[in-house]
C-alpha cells in the first residue's frame, strides 16, 4: 500500500530530484540539510534549489514544472549548462522520508529551456506526457524520417562508429582533423563525442568537412582539449534515397515518399497534348 503524505502535521519528509544526463552522469540534490542516499544515488544537500511550481492533471495535457535555484553546488557550474551538460536531461522530481528513505517520484520529464542569470539559474521541465501529442501517423516526406542506423533504417550501427585520435583542431574554423583516414562526406550529417578531455560525454554534430581533410564541428572544441585524445565518431546520413541504395544497399528500408507528387501538381496550369 503506497504512503499517504502529509496526513500528519508534523513528517520527516524532504524534496528530492535526480538528474540523468544524456552523457551518463546522475546527480541527485535534496532540500534536507544533510545528504542522503537511497536508490543507489548519493542526493546531495542543497537546501537552495526547490522545484518553484508543479502542475499536474488527469488528462492528456503535458503538465508543466519548473525549477530555480542557486549555482553553488560544484555538481551545477554554468560552463556545463552553457556547454549543454544538461540539455534534454531527464528528471526526476519527488518525496523522501528522511528518517526511513521512503521515497515516491511525482513528477517525471526532461529539461527543456535552461536560464542563467544573477549567479542562479531557472530550468523548464518537460513532462512525459508530452509525448501523447506526437503523430500518430508519420507524415510524408521526400528524405527518410527515420534516425540514421535506428528503428527503421535498421543498419548495425557498429559497422558505422569508430573510435578516432585528436591530430590536430583549429580554433579559428573549429575544425578537428583525426590520426585515422576519414572520408569527410561520409562524416557529414555525423555525430562525434569525445572520450577523453574536458568535454568528456559532450556530443557534438559534424557539418561537413574543411576541404583540409578536417571535419567542422557545430560545439566550439575547447582549447584544452589534448592531442590524442580519443572520441567516438559516428558516421552520417543525408537521408535521400540515392545514398541509401548506393552507400548503404538499404534501400528496402528506406522511410520515405521520394516519388509521391507534391501540393503543386494540384495548381499546375494544363498544357495542350502534343
Amino acid at each position: 500500500m503506497s504512503r499517504v503524505w502529509f496526513k500528519d502535521e508534523a513528517e520527516t519528509v524532504a524534496t528530492f530530484w535526480r538528474v540523468l544526463r544524456a552523457d551518463g552522469v546522475t546527480l541527485g540534490f535534496t532540500t534536507h540539510d544533510r545528504d542522503l542516499w537511497f536508490d543507489g544515488v548519493l542526493h546531495r544537500a542543497s537546501p537552495g534549489m526547490i522545484p518553484s511550481s508543479i502542475r499536474r492533471s488527469a488528462d492528456l495535457e503535458p503538465d508543466s514544472a519548473e525549477v530555480r535555484g542557486a549555482i553553488t553546488h560544484e555538481s551545477i557550474a554554468a560552463k556545463d549548462l552553457i556547454a549543454g551538460r544538461f540539455d534534454g536531461a531527464q528528471v526526476r522530481i519527488g518525496l523522501v522520508d528522511w528518517k526511513t528513505m521512503e521515497n515516491a517520484v511525482i513528477y517525471a520529464g526532461a529539461i527543456g529551456a535552461l536560464t542563467e542569470e544573477d549567479g542562479g539559474f531557472s530550468a523548464e521541465l518537460i513532462s512525459r506526457k508530452a509525448e501523447l501529442q506526437r503523430d500518430a501517423v508519420p507524415r510524408t516526406s521526400p528524405a527518410c524520417r527515420a534516425a540514421f542506423c535506428g528503428p527503421g533504417c535498421n543498419l548495425n550501427p557498429q559497422r558505422y562508429t569508430h573510435e578516432v585520435t585528436l591530430a590536430s583542431f583549429d580554433a579559428f574554423s573549429n575544425a578537428a582533423t583525426f590520426a585515422q583516414a576519414l572520408d569527410p562526406a561520409n562524416c557529414a550529417g555525423g555525430m562525434l563525442r569525445w572520450l577523453d578531455g574536458p568535454q568528456t560525454g559532450i556530443a557534438m554534430g559534424i557539418m561537413a568537412g574543411d576541404g583540409a581533410g578536417g571535419l567542422l564541428l557545430d560545439i566550439p572544441i575547447d582549447a584544452r582539449t589534448p592531442l590524442g585524445a580519443r572520441a567516438m565518431l559516428r558516421e552520417g546520413c543525408d537521408h535521400t534515397l540515392n545514398t541509401c541504395a548506393a552507400r548503404f544497399s538499404n534501400a528496402a528500408n528506406f522511410r520515405g515518399e521520394p516519388f509521391l507528387p507534391g501540393n503543386d501538381l494540384l495548381v499546375r496550369y494544363p498544357g495542350p497534348v502534343r
